[in-house]
């Protein structure tokens, strides 16, 4: 798993009036059925986040949208998608939703699934957190006391990034709130051979 060479990653597209969506397509799995598995995750990721928008109900919403590839090695891929829309008002609305998965066996992986059982994974994240809103002077608009069992993250150069939405935690002029936490940091509770 170690050596394993990137997937292939075609950029696919959602355009339609008032829609344009970019999304990401795996190619050139070993394991067809991973490959089948993880290009149906990520179609009905994007597929819910344009529901999300009210791009069905509201005909003046006008919707974007694109991905990042997080990573792309070691057998882990993690994407980010970004869809944005704007329905009249002051500005519009952002989601960034992030997937991580193992390609060998299509895997998707779920926060705690990067920690050790009993590992009390939510304390560590959270203080760390805490320290660097402080350390980063962040301007919260809520009192922040722990991340979620699920909070979004995604796997970034072997650091974990925790990640909130807009209004989530910050003002909106702040956009995504995000906290690059080094596999050092953690190594002590991380499941081995994921980051």
């Amino acid at each position: 798993m170690q050596n394993q060479l990137p997937v292939m990653i075609k950029t696919r597209r959602i355009k339609k009036e008032r829609l344009d969506v970019e999304y990401p397509l795996v190619e050139g799995l070993e394991n067809k059925s991973a490959q089948q598995y993880i290009n149906s995750v990520l179609m009905s990721l994007v597929n819910s986040l344009i529901e999300q928008t009210d791009y069905y109900q509201n005909p003046i919403t006008e919707v974007t949208g694109r991905y990042y590839i997080r990573t792309n090695n070691r057998g882990i891929l993690s994407i980010s998608i970004e869809v944005y829309w704007f329905s009249g008002g002051a500005h519009g609305m952002t989601v960034l939703k992030s997937v991580t998965f193992d390609v060998t066996t299509g895997r998707l992986y779920r926060l705690q699934d990067l920690f050790k059982e009993r590992s009390k994974y939510v304390n560590r994240l959270t203080e760390i957190i805490k320290r660097q809103i402080k350390e980063r002077d962040i301007p919260v608009i809520v009192d922040f006391t722990s991340i979620k069992p699920d909070q979004d993250f995604y796997i970034e150069n072997r650091s974990l990034v925790i990640y909130f939405q807009l209004y989530e935690l910050a003002p909106y002029a702040y956009g995504f709130p995000t906290f690059k936490i080094s596999t050092q940091e953690i190594e002590d509770i991380l499941r081995e051979h994921i980051l």
